[in-house]
């Protein structure tokens, strides 16, 4: 080694303070900048000059401003010799710089008096932002860790439990601290445990093996030794590309397995329930069917006025136990979601007219003064479900009725409110009955749900009638509720409904064409149709018989699908009453092959004939091959429909 006595000292350290990499800086006892190198003027971007025109204080983050104060005095006070400390500077363009500072302290050597302090400034903020996002990505792992509702558990390659979060506590019973170091076999199982590790060495070239793993580990053992059934997710934890360990996710299924099972007696509770009540229609309409019909025929004979009068009553008692049936099952209907509206032109004035005729006996009866208001902005055409708006306004204006012993009841329309294409209409029925009493009026809109107790009550009824205005009013994007009448007994009823509407019609033409061409039977010239009768019941059958001959057509009667197969290959009909439930071969069937048969040919029309009321029957029967539907009880006019449907049909070919 050379004599340093060859070398200029201050040469040297000149050189070295010039062109070190790190920053040195000499800053005096008020924190002036007496000196600094290039390196400073790098890190803070700033010339030695500007460096004279503020203080080390006025780039330092102000919330930094007082780290080290402690440390400074004890370096004035000679309790040490230097310290190091991490700060935050604004460099030039206002960007925040980080810096490892290392500061010493010079003195006098005579009087050890402090005369300016050595700073060295090392650039980290590179390194800062980098450790700032790493620990930003474990707080964000730990949080997820610690509030994610599965358990997660984190083992080793060899099955060595290293940690878990609070939710695997809560799953197994055991802390984590007593976990940890355990084998996984003490949570799966000591099969399930030695899979997973053999799937573990073979992952990098079986994905296979852990999927299976994963399916295989169906439950977590508790603490107190009952199993806790999970779904199970595997994921490894990589560190710098390399597999160290895994995690495993499992999900508490227990509450949704209970969910689920549920969820599946619910849906067989409903299918139950819907196979019930389609029997039980069948099982009801089918006897009411013979009453019915049996009494509509029998009134078409010589009867005397006793006899006619008995029959009424008959007729008027099987009426009301098959708007009963019809209210429960539509009530079903309706709750089990299977209701949709059928949009189809409409004139509210005409639905009003209708509706009133059919309950106008029993107005007239009690000699009630019956009156309606159309509000003349109220459209002439609109396009909704008829249907459904005549059975609101049926059940409405029959309560009135029902419950009015003498005054008036009255209904009107009014527009709320019409955009282009649609007009939101409000509907009201006001009668001067005996009211609703005040504390009862919440109750109104509730299944099942009678105003009068049945032990007292006077009325008939099932109660579900103002539930089942309810359900439709909903479906109509509707509200429906009760009003107290003002100075005078009675109530209101008012509901609205929104219907579509059309541009560019000015009258109600477009439903009179409509009208006539539904009507246009009316003025047929009538004559005989080649009818099939194919029913197993001989009471149905006698009703279906007696109807259609009343209507002046002849019929032939088989009693199964098989017959009515081979009727047909010996004659052809104009229509076929096809059952639905026979024996030996059902109607579906026996019009599958009628229908093969016949291929190319002239083809009966065929009406399903049903017990069954139940909503989507019709579109089945339809997509099945059959041309029409009708259930039973059947009435005259449903006979009457399907004979004039024809007849129309038979005209147009010919």
């Amino acid at each position: 080694m050379q004599n340093m006595k060859f070398f200029d000292p201050e040469a040297i350290f000149g050189h070295i303070y010039t062109n070190a990499p790190i920053g040195i800086a000499l800053i005096s006892l008020e924190r002036k900048w007496l000196n600094v190198n290039k390196a400073v003027c790098r890190i803070f971007g700033y010339s030695e000059e500007e460096f004279r025109n503020f203080t080390l204080d006025d780039i330092r983050h102000p919330d930094d401003r007082n780290n080290g104060r402690g440390l400074l005095t004890e370096l004035l006070d000679g309790g040490i010799p230097s310290f190091e400390l991490e700060n935050r500077y604004f460099n030039k363009n206002g960007q925040i710089v980080w810096a490892s500072v290392h500061v010493s302290l010079v003195r006098n050597d005579q009087d050890g008096n402090p005369l300016y302090f050595i700073a060295h400034f090392i650039d980290v903020t590179k390194n800062k932002l980098a450790e700032l996002k790493l620990q930003e990505s474990i707080e964000r792992y730990t949080s997820l860790k610690k509030y994610n509702h599965d358990a997660i558990i984190s083992f080793g390659l060899d099955g060595i439990i290293m940690n878990g979060n609070t939710m695997v506590q809560q799953m197994t019973g055991y802390l984590i601290e007593e976990l940890i170091g355990s084998g996984m076999s003490k949570l799966i199982g000591e099969k399930n445990s030695i899979n997973l590790l053999s799937a573990l060495n073979n992952h990098i070239n079986n994905h296979q093996a852990i999927e299976n793993v994963e399916k295989d580990i169906a439950f977590i053992q508790h603490k107190n030794g009952h199993s806790v059934e999970v779904l199970v997710t595997l994921a490894p934890i990589i560190i710098q590309t390399q597999i160290m360990g895994f995690y495993i996710i499992a999900k508490d299924m227990t509450e949704q397995k209970k969910l689920i099972i549920e969820k599946e007696a619910a849906e067989k509770t409903n299918k139950a329930k819907s196979d019930f009540l389609a029997m039980m229609s069948h099982e009801i309409r089918t006897p009411m069917n013979g009453v019915i019909g049996m009494t509509e025929v029998l009134l078409e004979t010589n009867l005397d006025e006793e006899q006619i009068e008995y029959v009424e009553i008959i007729k008027k008692s099987g009426a009301t136990l098959l708007a009963i049936i019809n209210d429960i099952l539509d009530f079903s209907k309706i709750e089990s979601g299977r209701t949709e509206l059928v949009e189809e032109p409409l004139s509210v004035s005409t639905v009003l007219s209708e509706t009133l005729y059919m309950v106008m006996s029993k107005a007239l009866e009690k000699n009630l003064e019956i009156t309606t208001s159309v509000c003349p902005e109220v459209p002439n055409l609109v396009y909704g479900d008829t249907t459904k708006l005549r059975q609101v306004l049926m059940n409405l204006l029959s309560n009135a009725i029902k419950f009015t012993p003498k005054g008036s009841v009255s209904i009107s329309v009014e527009t709320v409110s019409q955009t282009s294409n649609q007009v939101r209409l409000q509907f009201a029925v006001k009668d001067t009955g005996i009211g609703v009493p005040k504390d009862q009026v919440g109750h109104l809109f509730e299944p099942f749900y009678q105003v009068d107790h049945f032990m007292t009550r006077k009325t008939e009824g099932t109660g579900l009638g103002l539930a089942i205005c309810k359900k439709l009013v909903g479906l109509m994007d509707g509200e429906i509720w009760h009003e107290d009448a003002i100075d005078q007994p009675g109530s209101t009823f008012l509901f609205t409904a929104n219907f579509r509407v059309q541009l560019n019609h000015s009258d109600s033409s477009q439903y009179d064409i409509w009208r006539e061409q539904e009507n246009i039977s009316e003025n047929s010239e009538e004559q005989s149709l080649k009818i099939l009768i194919a029913e197993d019941n001989e009471v149905n059958q006698l009703v279906l018989k007696k109807m259609i001959e009343k209507l002046g057509h002849k019929t032939t009667q088989v009693q199964n699908g098989k017959e009515a197969v081979e009727a047909v290959k010996r004659y052809p009909y104009d229509i076929i009453f096809m059952d639905i439930q026979m024996p030996w071969m059902d109607g579906l069937a026996a019009t599958k092959f009628i229908n093969a048969q016949l291929n190319g040919k002239k083809k009966p029309y065929i009406v399903a004939v049903t017990a069954h009321a139940i909503k989507g029957d019709c579109e089945k029967y339809v997509s099945e091959g059959m041309d029409a539907y009708i259930s039973k009880p059947i009435s005259m006019d449903a006979i009457s429909a399907i004979i004039a449907r024809v007849e129309r049909m038979n005209a147009q070919v010919t």
